[in-house]
């Protein structure tokens, strides 16, 4: 288990961060009904090995320097089911997060040899590690993060470069990495499709 520096910060992070090429990111919300529950928490892990902890308290919505990060189309932001996380970043500030990566979308190219996608299952098996998801459910929106709330947010972020470069040794060998980048290409508008009131609509369908 990968041990990393946990900052915690308070609606916005703060200017000086130093942010490299890319940055892992995850959120932690009340709940997954985009149109009533609210973003609570976003963890983000950088190259340094620093992972920061930003609870969002209610009513905010705005934070500028986490914006110019979500907004900068220099920097790959790396998700796990991005789809939402996105959509939920949107919801609460309004912009659309651009450069994305989805390292469960990538799973599910190049891992056709199962339906298990999960964070959990990918780190097991590309990286060796176990991580607990012991903490998914818990109370997000409490005024303070429990140690282990922490913790757990950490090891949502902290290994998602490690998978992206796995996952993309795969698609290269399958050839599906030009496919890949497609879809991460239209990610951002899939969320705001969900945000938008077409979530359980596929409008590719025939019908």
């Amino acid at each position: 288990m990968r041990s990393c520096k946990i900052l915690s910060h308070e609606n916005d992070l703060p200017e000086n961060v130093v942010v490299g090429s890319s940055v892992a990111i995850d959120t932690e919300t009340g709940g997954l009904n985009l149109h009533r529950d609210r973003l609570c928490v976003i963890q983000l892990a950088f190259d340094d090995g620093s992972c920061h902890i930003v609870q969002i308290k209610k009513n905010a919505t705005s934070a500028p320097n986490l914006q110019k990060i979500l907004t900068n189309v220099d920097i790959t932001k790396i998700f796990h089911f991005g789809r939402f996380d996105i959509a939920i970043l949107y919801q609460t500030f309004g912009v659309l997060t651009q450069n994305v990566y989805c390292t469960k979308i990538a799973s599910k190219l190049v891992r056709t040899y199962t339906e298990k996608h999960g964070l959990k299952t990918l780190c097991r098996e590309l990286i060796g590690v176990e991580i607990s998801k012991e903490q998914q459910s818990s109370d997000w929106a409490a005024n303070v993060l429990s140690e282990a709330q922490k913790v757990y947010a950490s090891q949502d972020v902290i290994y998602l470069h490690d998978l992206m470069k796995i996952l993309n040794e795969k698609l290269h060998r399958e050839n599906r990495y030009e496919m890949a980048e497609q879809c991460f290409k239209f990610l951002p508008y899939r969320a705001l499709l969900d945000c938008k009131g077409w979530n359980n609509e596929d409008i590719f369908a025939h019908i």
